[in-house]
């Protein structure tokens, strides 16, 4: 289980540091995901700093349950959005059928979250 967490961890700390950097990059990208009632750029650049430390921190072993616990949190703050995207005309994910799949993956993401911070 041990070589299964660090996999885990390596493979999400990359994503999380690669996503992170993307908001700073191309912050366009993101904003179909940002309700309009939202400062956009600002929580696209919020966002993509927590993305970038969460990856930072799932990769360094001595920070690696803090990281488990910021990613779980990040999760479920993006939860709703996630919600919301599934009931737009037209998702920002791109398609109805993505934008289902993408709410049991958030799941999938905190219960990965949490093997982290477990082990």
């Amino acid at each position: 289980m041990d070589i299964l967490i660090l996999i885990l961890r390596i493979l999400f700390g990359a994503f999380f540091v690669f996503a992170g950097i993307m908001h700073f990059i191309k912050p366009k990208i993101f904003n179909r995901f940002i309700p309009n009632f939202l400062p956009k750029l600002a929580i696209n650049y919020i966002a993509g700093f927590f993305e970038l430390a969460i990856g930072i921190g799932l990769l360094i072993n001595k920070t690696n349950k803090q990281a488990a616990i910021a990613m779980f949190i990040l999760m479920v703050v993006f939860l709703p959005i996630h919600i919301w995207d599934v009931f737009r005309e037209k998702p920002a994910i791109g398609s109805k059928k993505i934008a289902i799949v993408r709410i049991p993956l958030q799941f999938l993401l905190l219960y990965i979250a949490y093997l982290i911070y477990t082990q």
